[in-house]
């Protein structure tokens, strides 16, 4: 049993990575947008750097999850 939630925990980990990943993409296209004013480039990179903390932290926590199983 103790496998199958391990199992499931793996699987939104990587959910969760998948969705930061996206987040940090879209964000960097914002920061190298010069049509965007200067306030939303700096937000949008310093977003895409938060993005790729929980991208780092998600994988981290799924192959702990994976090696659990």
């Amino acid at each position: 049993m103790d496998s199958v939630k391990q199992g499931a925990n793996f699987v939104s980990e990587k959910v969760q990575q998948a969705t930061s990943g996206t987040s940090k993409e879209a964000n960097k296209e914002v920061a190298k947008d010069n049509n965007a004013n200067l306030g939303t480039r700096a937000s949008a990179a310093k977003d895409a750097a938060g993005d790729k903390l929980q991208e780092s932290k998600h994988d981290a926590k799924g192959e702990a999850h994976k090696e659990a199983i």
